[in-house]
């Protein structure tokens, strides 16, 4: 790599390519813009820092998944960002999918943030990173049967919490 060589240009390159993942990873986690960008730059920061450890391109998108999903738990459980919102929030508003629910899009979205930090981040880093158990066991260092574990809890609560607020029928269920 050669960014690994001092080439900024290289460096910004790989900036680019990977800033989505991670400031996705960091908004679904924390649930707010600003938090989000602040996350990515401390990723970023470190990458810059640990550049030299990176074995591949493969082990970078990993490590910065890891980084941005650990670093998101550390911040979710020493002091949940303010619930105020900063006086230049800009939230940009996507437009969703044709055929989406932007109603069920929202409410998924607001009980996944209710998850716990670990269980949260197994959600995200499985439904959307579409990461295997095995790879979310080893970015979380925690055992392949935990994160079999989070997913079917998470995903029993998830489900009990959209049927209580009439978001999905039981017959809809398989």
């Amino acid at each position: 790599m050669q960014a690994r060589a001092g080439d900024r240009l290289a460096f910004a390159e790989l900036v680019k390519a990977y800033q989505g993942s991670v400031f996705s990873i960091g908004l679904r986690m924390l649930t707010r813009r600003d938090a989000a960008e602040d996350l990515a730059q401390d990723v970023f920061l470190q990458l810059y820092r640990k550049l030299d450890t990176i074995e591949s391109l493969q082990h970078l998108g990993f490590w910065l998944r890891r980084v941005a999903a650990n670093l998101a738990i550390d911040w979710l459980r020493r002091a949940p960002y303010s619930a105020t919102l900063p006086l230049d929030d800009r939230t940009e508003v996507i437009a969703p999918d044709a055929d989406s629910d932007p109603l069920m899009s929202r409410e998924l979205t607001r009980l996944l943030g209710e998850l716990a930090p670990h269980p949260r981040a197994v959600m995200l880093l499985r439904y959307q990173e579409d990461r295997d158990v095995a790879e979310i066991a080893a970015m979380l260092d925690m055992p392949v049967n935990t994160v079999k574990s989070h997913i079917k809890r998470s995903l029993t609560a998830l489900r009990g919490r959209m049927i209580g607020a009439k978001l999905i029928d039981c017959e809809d269920l398989p």
